[in-house]
Formats: structure tokens, sequence, C-alpha cells
């Protein structure tokens, strides 16, 4: 599908710059809740119809992400899908994090009986020696939409044998991102891939698999899902991290993620990527690859709110995101708010 017709499908008010906290939801994802929560209202129709969703929503991220639908397990948050990987290192294992990292992957580790080491994001591969267990790192910063130097990362981890552990809520769905090279990837799927809060997703290596315990497994996490008794029967794919849905979370997501694969994730990044340097050029900042900008603008907030413009204010900078229902009319409000006295 073409993006120009594509985005006719939003209808956002004007001067949302705030993709980074949520995602808006095109036509196609509000109206399949929207018959969910009707039908659950009525009584309507059996649950297992709500969670066809789930097997659509990761085969779409798996496409997404050049991964196999077997290798993807489904949950509700990044942290609650890290936990199993963490819970499995052996104790006192080095783990290498940023010191901006968003906390869902930060306390998975720091609340296990880890040695955690932080170090800026521009030192991460220097910080990996023969020492480490793993290294987990954001594609890109939450905080400044800095992207990481991945191909550093993945050359110092492989020569070092650590796991890699990437949180990619911050990139998949204007970003290609191949999780085939890491070991671990995660992502939250209420930012950039546009659908309700409570769908995530975590691709698990089939190499790796064996080594971490599925230490929250319930009964969507066995084979043909176990309902009742012993023995226990887990799935052999990555579905046995699987955390049971919130259906409703799904039949939303099922949608968005689809979309995104007729579109393409190529023209999103160059759309998303070409309005943030419009914004940073307005600025009189030098053009940069990343659809999210940290800039420090004194007043910025209260301007932006009185012109209408929603964005963000992270450790005391103003954050901006651009994503495909984007305009450039939203990002000259945004510049003509920041400029007036």
């Amino acid at each position: 599908m073409d993006l120009n017709d594509a985005v006719l499908l939003w209808e956002p008010e004007p001067g949302w710059l705030n993709t980074a906290s949520y995602g808006l939801p095109p036509r196609p994802t509000v109206e399949a809740v929207r018959r969910a929560l009707d039908e659950w209202q009525r009584g309507a129709r059996p649950w297992a119809e709500w969670d066809v969703s789930t097997g659509r929503s990761r085969a779409a991220f798996a496409r997404l992400v050049g991964a196999s639908a077997d290798d993807v397990a489904v949950g509700a948050t990044v942290s609650q899908l890290l936990a199993p990987v963490a819970a499995s290192l052996p104790p006192g294992a080095d783990v290498v994090v940023p010191d901006i990292e968003f906390t869902s992957n930060l306390f998975p580790w720091l609340v296990q009986d880890l040695n955690v080491r932080t170090v800026p994001p521009d030192r991460l591969a220097d910080a990996i020696d023969r020492r480490t267990a793993a290294v987990a790192f954001s594609v890109v910063q939450s905080a400044t939409g800095e992207l990481a130097p991945v191909e550093d990362v993945l050359a110092a981890a492989r020569s070092a044998g650590a796991l890699v552990v990437a949180d990619a809520t911050q990139a998949v769905g204007w970003l290609p991102v191949d999780a085939t090279r890491y070991d671990v990837l995660v992502c939250a799927a209420y930012k950039w891939l546009m659908a309700p809060r409570g769908a995530a997703f975590c691709y698990v290596g089939e190499a790796v698999r064996d080594r971490f315990r599925p230490v929250a497994a319930g009964w969507y996490a066995g084979e043909e899902h176990a309902y009742y008794g012993p023995p226990l029967r887990l799935a052999a794919s990555a579905r046995r991290f699987d955390i049971s849905p919130a259906w409703f979370s799904y039949v939303g997501a099922a949608p968005s993620l689809d979309l995104l694969n007729d579109i393409g994730v190529e023209p999103i990044r160059a759309h998303n990527v070409a309005l943030a340097n419009r914004f940073r050029a307005g600025l009189g900042l030098p053009p940069s690859d990343s659809a999210i900008l940290s800039v420090d603008v004194p007043g910025a907030e209260e301007r932006l709110e009185t012109a209408g413009v929603r964005a963000a204010v992270r450790d005391g900078r103003l954050r901006v995101s651009f994503h495909l229902y984007t305009t450039e009319a939203d990002v000259d409000a945004a510049l003509d708010a920041l400029s007036s006295p």
C-alpha cells in the first residue's frame, strides 16, 4: 500500500508529535477493538475467536523483523518478557547496560543477583569483555532518539561470547530491524506499532532458547495450550515464554501490524526522518537519522501546549517524534510555536 493512501486511515488532531510516548491507531484497528468490545458486552463470541488475533499478530510481528513466528513469544510488557532471561543468568553474572537505558530494560537485571554495569551509550561496545555474560540496550534510545552503535556492539559481544539483548520498542515500525541478529529482542507494541497497550513481543533465538527458564509459564505457554493437570508440557518453540494475552490488545495489534507490513518500513522511515530533519533544520540543527529528537529549548513545553502541539519532556529536554501520520504542517506549527516570543 502506498504511504500517501495509507495515511488516510488515520484521523489525528493536528499537532501530535509524541509517538515515542504512544502511537495513534488507524481506523481498522479502532473498528476491530470496538467490534470486539461490543461482542464481549453481548456475549456474542467465544474468546477463542478474539485469540486468533494473537497468532495473527505474532506472525505479522515476525514478518516485520525478519524472523520466524516460532521464534516469537507474546506478552504484555517489555520487562515481563525480559524477566525469564535475566532470571536465567547465573548469580554474579556481568551485564552491561547504557546508563540512560529505560528502566524496563534495566530493572529486570537489577532485581537479580547480577553485576550490572552502566556506561555511556557510546562506550557500550568498549565495555564488553570476556567477563560479560550479556549486553542489554535499546536499538533507539527513548530519552534522546539516539541510534545504538549496533554493529560495534554485536561485534564486541560475539567476540566475547556475550548474549545480546535488545529493546526495539522505539525502533520497530519505523526503522528496519532484523531480529535474527540478536539473541533476544523485545518490543512493546503501543508506540510505533500503534497497538493498544498490553501487547508486546519477544524474539528468542533458537540457539539460546534452552538457556532460559520460562519462569512465568502458564497454560498459554503449553503445547497446544495446557488447560489442566500435569505433566509439564511446554511448547517446543518460543511460545514456551508466552504470557496469556490480553485479548483486546491483540485484536487491535493485528490490523496495525498488518498495515505496517503492507506499507513497508522503508517508506515509513524515509517519511519520518524527513520530517524530523525538517524540524531540526528549523532549529538550526544538522540532519540526523532518527525519527526522535531531543533538544533543550527553554519554555518549549508551555509554548507547544499553547499552540495545541503535543510532545513530551524527558529529563528536562523537549522530545518530539514523527510517524507516518505526522505532516509538514504539524512540524511547521511546532516550529512557529517555539520561535514565538
